[in-house]
């Protein structure tokens, strides 16, 4: 009976090593052959250390290939704990070739991880002291760090990026995909404890460069438009100005002025209004901009860095790096007249020599809205009106065209959409439900107050009904390249024809060529061109704070537009009005500009150089 259950305990302990065994077996095939791809990349893993190269990024050129962002060859340092054999020197190194506290990098150079990084873009020269000394466990890598050659210019289109060469505003963010290429690696051998094997070679994976991007930018346009929106910022001492030039048969942006600008290189730095703009017109952009040394007034002081909360320290460089052209909306004033105007031919409620009626104001419910002229303009036609900017003819053409229509030529016109540029924070228009529309609200839309649009919509309906009525995309983005000039991408955008009819059109032109040759906008002619625009003067909310909003958009050559602008000159002290102090800045533009582009001038008979911005005060 013992004997018995002996072997039967002897059968069941050798079963059981048989299943073991048998489990063990196909455990080990299982990884050995299932597994073996996985387990040899974790091995390899386990001996290869990997550091990042970050991929050139792409160039933005303008038009004609002129660099406006590149890049600087930087290092980035980074050391690595398992492999130093000297802590104290490496410290004492770090700390005085790249200008660091010691608690700061002792913290690092003590942090028992894989790699951790001790400072970006370095400069190479102060990098090949550190390579000098052969520091174990400093590892310094090849980087690049975005520049930006005129540092100013045209600074809020741009845009700027961060420490890791991504955009984070501007075109830098917009064409992001574009841009930024593909990082490389560089592995290193290393044993079980993470120290480099020597005689090891590294392999490297080589980064991809990003794609150069082309723009509609005009540098030499840009630097007109700034050095004028300067000059004219300092002597009316003015809040900001703002500036659009655009081709308005293709939607092409020459240019894009937002002044103050700011330094992309340095792009944390404030900057202050006062401290800024001291050269004139003639100097370069960038010699224009002066160091932020000089005491701000008692009138203009604000809080310094140091004062600021962080809170206000970045809603102040949220509100510098701020784009007003296409970020933020305004009451348009008198130059929406040329939307009303434009509405009232194509309903075929008005004709040139209507004639109309101003005292000064007109009565509209329970409202008396006034003129500019206090006396008012008398007995005028439509086409005086438009000439002597009369708000009581277009409140009387508005009140014709009706609601209805009236919201119909806006949307035909894109006012109730964006405009679909390409940069980053485009913002809506600000308008009335079309079925709380009354009279009132009708009489002062029609004249351009009581609903807000950003300056480039406008610029945009503007265009279209000098352009023969086709609605075009402002933009900046043209083509892109690789790193050999091999176009990769041209990027298209929305067109849409027969906006309105040519017949309106051209009719258009003629009235506002009149607005400049004899009206309110007489400031704005360049000698040997014909010109035309119209002037605006609107008081910002709350109203009766004295604040205004100077403009003036202009176009030319009249007959055949290639060149449409308009400029914003936010709370001028003085004389504000569109036509005395925004419509001569336009002419000093133009007179620059339209030479530049090959547009030949046709002087008239006895015909002089219009004169220099003066500022006198004269009416709108």
């Amino acid at each position: 009976m013992i004997k018995t259950f002996t072997r039967k305990k002897i059968f069941v302990m050798a079963m059981l090593m048989i299943f073991a065994f048998a489990l063990l077996i196909a455990r080990l095939s299982y990884l050995m052959v299932a597994k073996s791809e996985y387990y040899l990349q974790k091995a390899e893993a386990l001996h290869d250390r990997e550091r990042s190269i970050k991929a050139k990024r792409g160039i933005i050129y303008d038009r004609n290939g002129v660099e406006l962002a590149g890049n600087k060859p930087v290092c980035s340092v980074s050391v690595i704990h398992s492999q130093i054999t000297d802590e104290d020197k490496v410290v004492e190194a770090l700390c005085q070739i790249l200008s660091l506290e010691e608690e700061t990098v002792r913290k690092k150079v003590q942090a028992n991880t894989i790699r951790e990084k001790i400072k970006s873009n370095v400069d190479k020269a102060v990098a090949d002291k550190l390579r000098e000394l052969h520091l174990d466990g400093v590892m310094i890598d090849e980087d690049y760090k975005r520049y930006y050659p005129y540092n100013s210019l045209a600074s809020k289109v741009l845009g700027f990026t961060g420490s890791d060469n991504q955009g984070i505003v501007g075109l830098e963010v917009e064409y992001e995909e574009v841009l930024s290429g593909t990082p490389g690696s560089i592995l290193t051998l290393t044993d079980a404890y993470g120290i480099e094997i020597p005689n090891e070679a590294e392999s490297r994976i080589e980064p991809i460069p990003g794609n150069n991007l082309y723009t509609s930018i005009d540098v030499n346009i840009q630097k007109y438009a700034e050095q004028a929106a300067a000059k004219v910022l300092k002597a009316k001492q003015a809040k900001r100005v703002s500036v659009v030039l655009m081709n308005p048969q293709n939607g092409e942006i020459y240019a894009m002025v937002n002044v103050p600008e700011y330094n992309l290189n340095e792009p944390y730095t404030l900057v202050h209004v006062e401290d800024l703009y001291t050269k004139q017109a003639e100097e370069e952009t960038e010699s224009v901009l002066k160091e932020n040394t000089e005491e701000t007034t008692e009138k203009e002081k604000e809080k310094s860095w140091e004062e600021m909360t962080e809170k206000e320290r970045q809603d102040a460089l949220n509100n510098m790096w701020r784009n007003f052209c296409i970020n933020d909306t305004y009451e348009p004033g008198s130059t929406f007249k040329v939307v009303t105007a434009t509405a009232a031919l194509e309903e075929n409620v008005v004709k040139l020599d209507d004639t109309f009626h101003c005292p000064g104001f007109r009565i509209v419910e329970d409202r008396r809205i006034r003129c500019h002229k206090k006396g008012g303009h008398g007995t005028e036609t439509f086409k005086e009106g438009i000439m002597n900017s009369c708000n009581p003819v277009f409140m009387d053409v508005g009140a014709r065209v009706g609601v209805s229509n009236m919201y119909k030529n806006y949307a035909k016109l894109g006012l109730f959409e964006r405009t679909g540029v390409d940069l980053p924070g485009e913002a809506s228009s600000i308008m009335h439900k079309q079925e709380n529309v009354k009279a009132v609200e009708l009489a002062t839309m029609s004249f351009g107050q009581s609903f807000q649009i950003t300056p480039l919509q406008l610029l945009r309906a503007a265009s279209a009904v000098v352009n023969g009525g086709t609605l075009v995309t402002p933009h900046f983005g043209m083509y892109a390249t690789d790193e050999t000039g091999k176009r990769t991408k041209t990027f298209e955008y929305t067109v849409k024809e027969n906006a309105i009819r040519k017949e309106t059109s051209e009719t258009m032109k003629e009235l506002l060529e009149a607005v400049v040759a004899g009206g309110s906008g007489s400031k704005g002619q360049v000698a040997g061109y014909r010109v035309g625009g119209k002037t605006a003067t609107s008081e910002k909310l709350p109203r009766g704070t004295g604040k205004y909003i100077s403009s003036f958009m202009g176009f030319a050559p009249a007959d055949n537009p290639q060149i449409i602008g308009i400029i914003l000159i936010d709370e001028p002290v003085g004389v504000y009005y569109g036509g005395t102090i925004a419509a001569p800045v336009m002419s000093e533009m133009f007179s620059n500009i339209l030479p530049y582009l090959g547009i030949e001038a046709d002087y008239k008979e006895g015909e002089q150089e219009v004169m220099a911005v003066d500022f006198e005060d004269t009416v709108e």
